[in-house]
């Protein structure tokens, strides 16, 4: 076998193996092609072996684009740091790649000028569709790729874009955490959770939380966003006099972080002081204390969903956009040991 670099593999043309093989280019292309089954057999050993000593790699782009197909999704990711995003984008390229397809992922690294460039960059690749987790302040660019290929959101929704939408059930997963807190004892929560910033499943969390507090007369409950001095937040409200032990229900796995990093630094006993519990489930969360009670988010299986709906769409689908919204898992660990049992 021959040893080729890279760039001289680059250099090798369709020509150079149609004139290697002693055919003609469009036997070449025949056979690198969807039409392999109109050569005799001979010429397709002859052609199959100047490609071998040749080391010629087709341009799969320019295929894709003179047959009008790329097979290319693109993702664009709010921020591909966080744990969540990472396990839904493996989800989606698992479910791509059984169908053919690739992925050409993008993170706006929660920045609007970035999503925007990135939002024309994927144009430019010529994907066939599109799936989004994004800060949603692009509707009309939104509106507008929609209108050219199938679109998905994934995690948040973007107000008046009529789209296909997969994510968490979030009163569900809500309801869930204040009912098993509710179970175990505690009586004061403080949801923690990252900087709304518009992002709508952060907004729904929240408006959730504050109305199914409302209806528990054995809770009291306040929101805290993460930022500045929020330890000293997380202090004060430790130190607070209040009706019953108290517990911290984290919106994410990023609050999560943030919550369990603060009651360290402010000397607190995990999980004797305060109990604990966080949407997500990471992989540290076993490893801290006794462990972090989490709502585990089906990540992969909402990742696949994404893919799923945008196939059908792909293919003619021209139904009605529809929310498909996952249920979580509750997994018990130390941190909700509570003050009373089950």
């Amino acid at each position: 076998m021959n040893d080729f670099s890279a760039a001289q593999r680059s250099r090798v043309t369709m020509l150079d193996v149609a004139e290697h093989a002693g055919v003609s280019k469009a036997s070449v292309s025949r056979f690198i092609g969807d039409d392999r089954a109109l050569l005799s057999d001979a010429i397709a050993r002859r052609i199959e072996q100047a490609i071998a000593e040749l080391g010629y790699r087709p341009n799969q782009m320019a295929r894709g684009l003179k047959r009008g197909r790329t097979r290319l999704i693109g993702m664009l990711v709010a921020d591909i740091r966080n744990p969540y995003s990472i396990a839904v984008m493996h989800g989606v390229e698992t479910a791509c790649r059984a169908h053919g397809y690739s992925l050409v992922v993008c993170n706006t690294d929660r920045d609007d000028e970035q999503e925007r460039q990135h939002l024309a960059l994927l144009r430019s690749y010529n994907i066939e569709g599109l799936i989004v987790n994004t800060l949603g302040h692009h509707r009309a660019e939104l509106d507008e790729l929609k209108r050219e290929m199938p679109l998905v959101l994934v995690d948040r929704k973007v107000e008046g874009l009529d789209s296909d939408m997969v994510g968490l059930n979030n009163p569900q997963a809500v309801e869930m955490a204040l009912a098993h807190l509710e179970r175990r004892g505690y009586r004061n929560v403080l949801l923690v959770t990252e900087p709304y910033d518009g992002t709508s499943s952060r907004i729904e969390r929240v408006a959730s939380f504050q109305a199914q507090i409302a209806q528990r007369p054995e809770l009291t409950g306040s929101v805290l966003e993460t930022g500045d001095a929020f330890a000293q937040h997380v202090e004060h409200f430790l130190n607070t006099p209040a009706d019953g032990p108290k517990a911290l229900f984290c919106a994410n796995g990023v609050a999560a972080l943030t919550c369990t990093r603060a009651l360290r630094e402010i000397g607190c006993r995990l999980f004797e002081d305060v109990g604990l519990i966080a949407l997500d489930d990471l992989d540290w969360y076993p490893l801290v204390g006794s462990g972090i009670t989490a709502l585990a988010q089906p990540t992969e299986a909402i990742g696949a969903r994404a893919f799923e709906c945008l196939l059908k769409r792909l293919r003619g689908d021209a139904e009605a956009a529809r929310n498909v919204d996952f249920a979580p898992v509750l997994v018990e660990r130390g941190s909700t040991h509570g003050f009373r049992g089950d």
